[in-house]
């Protein structure tokens, strides 16, 4: 089939979308390719119809284990042979699926990027009819990225075993010196870039400065029709706000990553089928997710850059019909987000402490070269060592770039508990099985919220507290999840520690302190970014956002704040720059009373005058002195 035939039959398309075409058939000539295509703007057509076409199976590497596992029940459904090798999975498993990929006519094996450098894999790989490989979040492999991720940048490694086989590379967002950094990385012969415009015309961008949140939210969801997307930093405020918004009449609920598979899917398909209009969650949910309709989008807490942002607000309006994109904001924000900033960078002194815990916690000497794995559970090494996990995060992450030490995918995948009882069916429970009662109270002692949410358990912790081996709160848990008066979700493969190369003295651990401090500054640069356009009041929202990504020339949307608020003083971007180059002039050469300044600018409208002049005084450009004269600020 030709490539029209193969969107049409399997997605029932009968054009490609602007840009579509052209990155196919670059992938059909066999050149590696980047495609920045926004989010919505239909990356996967693009390496799933070229690999149609062609004789054999295309490699797909993901970060995102969920995203895997639903464009693999996409293309199932569509009659198309896919699978995905993912944590979890039994040795067995993975074994299986990797003999299918070899010997059946699978199309797709999806991986994450950890998996390329097991040895396993590569060799099932080295024995595949390799067509194509695909990357997807392309972004995480450059360091000079909004999501760097050190285990992309082995991606490159596996082209000495699939030689001959393209590349296309996939992202929404990317500035400049990562799309150069991206084919450095991947080793493209020659550069080969397809851009798409960021502009979104059909997206109203707006930042609301409050300090009552909560009832800015509620205003703003019930001024617009259509389903809702509300984002936030952290699982529990998922539920919160639903809370909230369920009192408030919304038919309302809520997703974290936290949550069981089966809830997952059953709370995205109720979102997708309009069975409930606001969905509040973390940002693990809407990748891959194709729901055109989205008419708001809202940013309960301001993400870490313009890339994240712009991302997420992408959600919006792939329909093209007008949608909007607020993000709440207060200036106590900013105090968090540069102190949540610090965190993430650990000084060289708590990262060798963690390194020296690590060691000490697995009883490895220095010079031991044993290469091998060991269970992790950060919650008890960090009770035994007394250190934060808001260090040993981080200082793992820079360990691990270190080559000193390697984290399993499913890191943060504990173990989680949730009542299937209510208050009096479980007192019910008790009374007529003793033998439960002094257990029961336990988890209900140790853990709060466990009869409304999946809340994570340390097994080891409670053993600690009855005094008993591990084994029998196993034992526990597993009998009354039998029983269904619990959901136990227990930890489908223990997360592991590797020490990747030879224990060394904390004295000697290597680090590129200029890599470092090039990563700070840079995360740094896009936080100051983010908080730019957040207390831009200047800028029309949407020139601001396609500046950042190098895209200029554009016109101003007039539907964003800024430009609303312009239009009822009857300016544009241009007139109000000019506006405060001329008020900078004046005042550089003399400092000037308001009342001056208004005469001195005559024919330009008194209202105009005063907003420029309330913003150059807000944004510390312009500042009174003692006589009630404007001067400039140095």
């Amino acid at each position: 089939m030709t490539k029209q035939e193969i969107l049409h039959h399997y997605w029932g398309h009968a054009a490609f979308r602007p840009l579509q075409d052209d990155i196919i058939n670059s992938v059909l000539d066999g050149k590696d390719t980047l495609a920045l295509l926004p989010t919505g703007g239909g990356k996967s057509i693009c390496f799933q119809v070229p690999a149609l076409m062609k004789d054999g199976i295309c490699l797909v590497i993901s970060p995102l284990i969920a995203l895997m596992k639903d464009q693999v029940e996409n293309l199932n459904k569509r009659g198309i042979k896919a699978k995905a090798i993912y944590s979890g999975m039994s040795y067995r498993e993975i074994n299986l699926t990797l003999d299918n990929c070899i010997h059946g006519d699978f199309k797709f094996l999806y991986l994450s990027p950890e998996r390329l450098k097991s040895d396993l894999v590569r060799e099932r790989i080295s024995q595949m009819n390799v067509n194509l490989l695909a990357i997807d979040e392309a972004h995480c492999i450059s360091q000079w990225g909004y999501d760097f991720r050190p285990e992309y940048l082995q991606i490159a490694e596996i082209r000495t075993v699939i030689k001959n086989v393209p590349i296309l590379a996939l992202t929404a967002t990317a500035t400049p010196d990562v799309i150069k950094d991206i084919q450095v990385q991947l080793k493209f012969p020659h550069q080969n870039v397809f851009i798409k415009s960021f502009e979104r015309s059909n997206i109203a961008y707006v930042v609301n400065t409050v300090e009552n949140k909560n009832q800015r939210l509620i205003q703003i969801i019930s001024k617009v029709k259509g389903t809702v997307l509300v984002y936030v930093r952290n699982r529990r405020k998922t539920q919160d706000l639903a809370q909230l918004l369920l009192h408030n009449g919304e038919r309302v609920d809520y997703y974290h990553a936290g949550l069981p598979h089966h809830i997952r899917i059953k709370k995205q398909d109720d979102w997708i089928q309009n069975k409930i209009r606001v969905m509040v969650c973390t940002n693990a949910f809407g990748m891959g997710i194709d729901k055109p309709d989205v008419r708001l989008v809202v940013h309960y807490e301001i993400p870490e850059s313009l890339e994240s942002y712009y991302q997420e607000a992408g959600r919006a309006g792939r329909d093209e019909q007008k949608s909007y994109c607020v993000l709440l904001f207060n200036h106590a924000d900013e105090l968090e987000a540069q102190q949540r900033l610090e965190i993430s960078f650990p000084d060289e002194a708590e990262i060798r402490r963690v390194y020296q815990a690590l060691s000490n916690y697995y009883a490895v000497p220095v010079g031991a070269d044993i290469n091998r794995s060991f269970d992790f559970d950060i919650a008890d090494f960090c009770k035994k060592f007394n250190l934060e996990a808001t260090v040993v995060y981080p200082s793992l992450k820079i360990l691990k770039q270190c080559d000193l030490i390697m984290m399993s995918e499913n890191f943060y995948e504990p173990s989680k508990i949730k009542f299937l009882l209510n208050n009096e069916q479980l007192y019910k429970f008790q009374v007529e099985h003793p033998s439960y009662d002094d257990f029961v109270k336990l988890l209900l002692r140790s853990y709060g919220g466990v009869f409304d949410q999946y809340i994570i358990i340390n097994e080891k912790l409670l053993a600690q507290r009855i005094t008993q081996d591990v084994s029998i709160v196993n034992q526990f848990l597993n009998k009354l999840n039998t029983l269904q008066v619990i959901d136990y979700q227990k930890q489908k493969d223990t997360p592991q520690i590797t020490f990747t190369s030879q224990r060394i003295d904390v004295a000697q651990i290597s680090f590129s302190k200029a890599l470092l401090k090039k990563r700070k500054e840079i995360s740094t640069s896009k936080l100051n970014a983010m908080l730019a356009y957040a207390n831009n009041s200047i800028v029309c929202r949407s020139k601001k956002l396609l500046t950042y990504f190098d895209e200029f020339g554009g016109t101003d949307c007039g539907v964003c704040d800024v430009c609303l608020e312009r239009r009822k003083l009857g300016m544009n971007d241009d007139e109000f720059e000019g506006i405060m180059d001329r008020i900078k002039t004046i005042v550089v050469l003399k400092h000037t009373s308001l009342n001056e300044l208004i005469i001195l600018l005559k024919g330009i409208k008194e209202e105009n005058i005063l907003e420029a002049v309330r913003y150059l005084l807000d944004n510390d450009k312009l500042q009174y002195n003692s006589a009630q004269q404007l001067e400039w600020r140095k």
